[in-house]
């Protein structure tokens, strides 16, 4: 294959790539935590509430595109997902999608239901199914290995069983990297006739995503993590739209097909956004799709282009993020976590330094113009389980398509800086 990523013109999309702490570029691998933005999603918003800023039906020109701006962040999400416009739904995170989700499927629960999480979920994954234990339902967790810092599949088969009513399992790992096969999870949990859900917010900023290949019933992801606004997207498969009761405004317009996810009337400006951040990513993908030809088959349209983007992206930032951690693991007094070498993993690089506070680390990067983060990311038990919990976590670093070399060079120097306290 001959590919050469242009990772500068990627970065002439970014304004934010034209910023400088002391005339330094600043070097953005806080992208876990959410990207930057690409001007076509800042122009497509503030379009959108300068020229056609209207709620929507009215009878004039910005009230009858409302709609359509709202289908067309559907058509966007579902070629970046792999399904059907109308098994998609949108509100203002991925935590409340989830939340609102657990209440409506948990009118049809008993005490005794049992639901599944996992110690490497993000507490948006986890905490709306802990919430309905106060109705009887019972929460198993399955075990992370803290050696391995994946899940333990034999564990989770121990816990399923006749009662499992929901299996909510995480694609990847916003504190680890850890990569998940959770079509084999899916599958074992459809066997015991368990609704799925799939946290896919981490992943999705990496690796394209097909929910009819996983055959998941549910998949959160958010836009704000592959360079669009803060939102949350939900695709859920459209027998089960079609089934549940969702708490909303009960108007008609609002209670049918997909847009029962919505509590009311959605935010124009940031579907605007979604869509553009499909296209940015679209428009990465147009430049290596012979580059993956083979993996791309018989795709066609706006989804091969964005299937290609998030190879190419994928491609990009492994090598980067394995340069990170090679780097980092030379430098003495560093510890690199996360699943071993050859494991699937994100190109999220997490790491502690002996006899230095995460926080002090982050805060020495920050002053050099090193964007980071540090602590657990939410993901609480994944830290409590590889014993970081009361020592203030983890380092957190993360690559996306304008991060470059020079980047991971200015890190590398100023991670041997911290350690001989220079």
């Amino acid at each position: 294959m001959n590919f050469k990523f242009d990772v500068n013109a990627v970065r002439e999309q970014f304004p934010a790539c034209k910023l400088e702490i002391d005339g330094v570029p600043i070097a953005y691998l806080d992208g876990p935590g959410g990207t930057q933005i690409p001007q076509r999603v800042l122009d497509g918003m503030f379009g959108y509430m300068v020229n056609d800023n209207a709620n929507e039906d009215g009878n004039f020109k910005a009230g009858r595109m409302a709609r359509g701006i709202e289908y067309a962040a559907r058509e966007a999400a579902a070629d970046l997902l792999g399904c059907d416009p109308d098994e998609i739904g949108f509100n203002c995170s991925s935590t409340q999608n989830n939340f609102n989700l657990a209440m409506n499927l948990s009118k049809n629960f008993q005490p005794g239901d049992e639901l599944i999480v996992t110690e490497i979920d993000h507490r948006c994954n986890s905490a709306p199914w802990r919430s309905l234990e106060r109705f009887g339902c019972v929460v198993k967790t399955v075990r992370l290995d803290p050696e391995t810092q994946q899940l333990d599949f034999e564990d989770y088969k121990a816990k399923l069983s006749d009662k499992t009513r929901v299996v909510a399992v995480n694609w990847a790992s916003n504190a680890l990297g850890t990569v998940t096969d959770v079509k084999k999870f899916i599958k074992l949990a459809h066997e015991y006739g368990a609704f799925t859900v799939v946290d896919a917010v981490h992943y999705s900023a990496h690796f394209p995503i097909d929910v009819k290949d996983i055959d998941t019933d549910v998949l959160l992801c958010s836009p704000y993590k592959w360079f669009g606004p803060h939102m949350g997207v939900i695709y859920m498969k459209k027998e089960h739209i079609a089934s549940l009761d969702f708490n909303n405004a009960k108007c008609d317009d609002i209670s049918e097909g997909s847009r029962k996810f919505h509590m009311g009337t959605p935010q124009y400006e940031s579907l605007k956004g979604i869509t553009e951040a499909v296209n940015f990513i679209a428009s990465i993908g147009e430049q290596y799709t012979e580059c993956f030809a083979e993996q791309l088959g018989t795709l066609t349209g706006r989804r091969k282009a964005v299937v290609a983007g998030m190879l190419a992206i994928d491609e990009y930032e492994s090598a980067l993020a394995k340069k990170l951690r090679m780097g980092l693991r030379a430098i003495p007094g560093v510890k690199v976590w996360g699943p071993a070498e050859g494991q699937p993993r994100t190109p999220t690089v997490v790491f502690t330094v002996e006899g230095h506070a995460p926080e002090k680390v982050t805060e020495a990067l920050g002053a050099k113009g090193i964007n980071s983060w540090h602590g657990d990311f939410y993901a609480v038990e994944a830290v409590a389980a590889i014993g970081l919990a009361e020592s203030g976590g983890l380092i957190r670093l993360g690559l996306a398509p304008y991060c470059t070399e020079g980047d991971i060079d200015r890190t590398l120097y100023t991670v041997r800086e911290i350690v001989c306290g220079c």
